[in-house]
């Protein structure tokens, strides 16, 4: 297993497994980043892009627009401006 990925008894410590994975692990993350003015709009963004990725084909341009501009733009409704420019690149092809 890569370094840090696993502790004594080989219990699984990544954040995919705690906090994605695991259902109670993911309610806790996602009420500590709702609770947390600065990490809200993060809370946000995960919520929709579950949303987005449960979307019909039909519906998701207009969601991937309403996306990249509440969240991806400067100065959209809740910004996240931690997220990295290849992180927020619309895609190609």
């Amino acid at each position: 297993a890569p370094p840090g990925h696993t502790q004594d008894g080989g219990q699984d410590t990544s954040f995919q497994w705690q906090c994605v994975d695991q259902p109670i692990g993911k309610l806790l993350f996602r009420r500590f980043l709702e609770g947390a003015p600065e990490f809200a709009a993060a809370g946000a963004l995960w919520s929709e892009i579950e949303a987005f990725e449960q979307c019909e084909d039909t519906e998701r341009e207009a969601s991937a627009n309403r996306l990249r501009s509440r969240f991806f733009t400067p100065g959209g409704s809740e910004h996240c401006g931690f997220l990295s420019a290849t992180a927020t690149a619309p895609p190609t092809g």
